[in-house]
């Protein structure tokens, strides 16, 4: 019988604004209701979007008082009187968005969303319905499951999306976030050559590691969209994982072949004064490309890629691992884009 205490603690940000304003409280345990699972929580991993959420600067919104957090691992140990999917003691992890289960996101699935105007899993015991949750594949620890829900899926869904990439193709990576990293696995595991970008011939290191057949170290090589063109015969590369955003987007459209994808993520090198775009249109159009905005991805798509991992046995990137107590300090690792893969907050034992 699993000893669950009436007590949790939980980081909250009371007002949201600055990293440091993150508070540690303690509240009842809830209580799972008829298709609710209650989770202990072992792992949790940050997201760029953590970041942007504790500084009041989310585009798609969040709220003062907010818990926070998106991405976790942990166990079952309580079920509601009409779940048949889990037992107790079973290894989970969730959905980053909780109703998304298949097809294209809608307006309203998004709301559902953890971490944002949602509450979200940065709490030692947190209650789930019973749909979104994923079973953990066994090979994984907690602390390794935890950094799948976000990056990984977004990565899946770039790559295994509407036109899933093929044996052969090219697949450029921008960076060694957890996106990033994740998008470098998945395609080598499927067959692409990979090229990736980094401003550190360290972590260039390791993606060779991880299998990149090419890497470009960008601070080097500011006209890394020729270096790219070059890799692949002057032809271009079949998807960009595009996490610059303003910054290199414009190098990203030099670089794609025709009929290509850029898979828009995020907008790391747009954080100042966005450069002149006014070619934008026109370079999308000679281009004949397609450039897609990903929210992450569908329960249905976490599954697919969980296949994939336990076939390849691939394993997770971390970075860092904080101890509950110095989460803060997680965020400020997170905040010197100085990791590799992905920082990750041990909220319990394994």
């Amino acid at each position: 019988m699993v000893q669950i205490p009436e007590k949790t603690r939980q980081y909250y940000i009371p007002k949201l604004g600055e990293v440091k304003n993150l508070s540690i409280r303690n509240v009842d345990v809830p209580t799972a209701k008829p298709l609710e699972v209650l989770v202990k929580v072992h792992a949790v991993s940050l997201n760029y979007r953590d970041l942007l959420i504790a500084r009041n600067q989310y585009a798609a919104g969040s709220r003062d008082g907010v818990i926070p957090c998106s991405d976790m691992a942990g166990e079952v140990v309580a079920i509601g009187e009409d779940v048949k999917k889990w037992q107790v003691g079973d290894r989970v992890t969730s959905n980053f968005t909780l109703d998304h289960i298949a097809g294209d996101i809608t307006p309203a699935v998004q709301k559902t969303a953890l971490g944002g105007l949602l509450d979200g899993v940065l709490s030692e015991y947190k209650v789930f319905p019973e749909h979104s949750l994923l079973r953990i594949p066994e090979y994984m620890s907690y602390q390794e499951a935890s950094t799948l829900p976000c990056a990984a899926v977004t990565a899946w869904n770039a790559l295994h999306g509407p036109v899933p990439l093929k044996g052969g193709d090219y697949v450029l990576v921008q960076g060694t976030g957890g996106v990033s990293v994740f998008a470098l696995q998945i395609a080598a595991a499927s067959g692409a050559t990979v090229i990736a970008t980094s401003s550190s011939d360290d972590k260039l290191l390791v993606a060779k590691q991880l299998g990149a057949k090419h890497t470009i170290n960008y601070v080097e090589t500011p006209d890394w969209d020729k270096e790219v063109l070059k890799f692949t015969n002057g032809e271009g590369v079949h998807h960009i994982i595009e996490v610059g955003g303003p910054g290199t987007i414009d190098k990203s459209l030099n670089c794609i072949r025709m009929g290509g994808y850029i898979h828009v993520i995020g907008f790391l090198g747009g954080m100042g004064t966005p450069p002149d775009q006014a070619p934008l249109p026109m370079k999308v159009l000679f281009k004949s490309a397609v450039v897609r905005g990903i929210l992450i991805g569908s329960r249905t798509q976490f599954e697919d890629m969980n296949r994939l991992f336990e076939a390849h046995q691939i394993k997770p990137v971390v970075d860092n691992v904080f101890p509950f107590d110095e989460a803060t300090t997680a965020y400020k690792r997170l905040e010197s884009q100085k990791h590799l893969g992905k920082i990750v907050v041990q909220v319990s034992k394994d």
